[in-house]
């Protein structure tokens, strides 16, 4: 649901600051361009999955709220004072639940940051190419089609790669 929530979010967002960028190169779309989108693409992924997995972590291991059970019960009650004091929440778990929100708040902003930075700040791809592959998969179904397939081939190829890694880490 998060995931959901700032995946969609942060497309409009990004969409909209994409718009005002470079103007995209003639011509049809290369496998290499597509390759440079698709990397982008699943770099993203990646981040918001780290950060989701950060987020969840914040949850269960908060030292103060006590696990999701007691987290779930002060997000119930958030907002409504009568709620909080039925529920006994502390002023403790007020603070720790509310750098939660913050967190949380911030995971937006800081996937746009992300993926921004990765377009015009990095070698992985360059803005008009980004903008170039963008107006054809909303043109073109063929090609967006080919692209989820190559995104999904890269997070294919790159999950042994982390189960490996994860395997390594719990040794």
């Amino acid at each position: 649901m998060i995931k959901k929530t700032l995946l969609s979010t942060f497309f409009v967002a990004f969409v909209a600051f994409m718009s005002f960028g470079q103007e995209a190169t003639e011509g049809p779309v290369t496998d290499e361009e597509l390759t440079q989108y698709a990397t982008v693409e699943v770099m993203t992924s990646q981040y918001v999955e780290q950060k989701t997995e950060e987020l969840r972590n914040m949850i269960l291991n908060n030292e103060v709220i006590d696990g999701g059970a007691r987290y779930n019960e002060i997000k119930a009650a958030w907002g409504d004072e009568a709620k909080m004091a039925e529920a006994n929440v502390t002023d403790e778990e007020k603070a720790a639940y509310q750098a939660i929100l913050d967190f949380q708040s911030g995971l937006q902003q800081s996937v746009v940051d992300y993926k921004t930075n990765l377009i015009t700040d990095s070698d992985v791809i360059s803005v008009s190419v980004y903008n170039k592959v963008l107006g054809a998969i909303k043109e073109d179904p063929a090609v967006k089609e080919k692209l989820d397939t190559m995104i999904e081939e890269m997070k294919a190829a790159a999950a042994p790669a982390e189960d490996g890694e994860a395997a390594e880490d719990g040794k």
